[in-house]
């Protein structure tokens, strides 16, 4: 079931900001590694776990976009996500590069926008069934 009105941008607004927030923290978090620095020193190795809270995340927004607001408009918290990835982590805070150039970049955007996108179409396909499901009730 949709929401109706206001109430139906008011939660949009909320996932695209979810969406947006979520994408700063993943993108800031991505350059850590277990140094020594930040996180105990374990061999100087990445430590990528932006990509799996993006794995997690994004698909959730989408998730919860389809039964709220239609599947229509569902793409576009994973929409929110990726022109902050890419509007932040190549133009960062003062023209900063923040998306790392290596393998955790290219992780991070494939752990974000497949389960998402992955969600949207088969949210889709249950949105629809639903629909057809009601028409054959109210046929018989």
């Amino acid at each position: 079931m949709t929401a109706k009105g206001p109430a139906r941008w008011g939660l949009l607004a909320v996932l695209i900001l979810d969406a947006v927030l979520l994408a700063l923290l993943e993108l800031f978090l991505l350059p850590l590694r277990l140094d020594g620095v930040l996180l105990p020193k374990l061999g100087d190795v990445p430590f990528p776990i932006s990509v799996l809270i993006a794995v997690v995340t994004t698909p959730l927004l989408v998730a919860l976009a389809i039964p709220l607001i239609g599947k229509r408009l569902a793409g576009v918290p994973l929409i929110a996500w990726l022109l902050t990835l890419f509007v932040v982590g190549l133009q960062g805070p003062g023209g900063d590069l923040v998306l790392v150039a290596d393998w955790r970049a290219f992780a991070l955007l494939a752990g974000g926008a497949l389960p998402a996108a992955i969600v949207l179409g088969r949210g889709g396909v249950r949105v629809q069934r639903a629909r057809q499901e009601a028409v054959s009730a109210k046929v018989r």
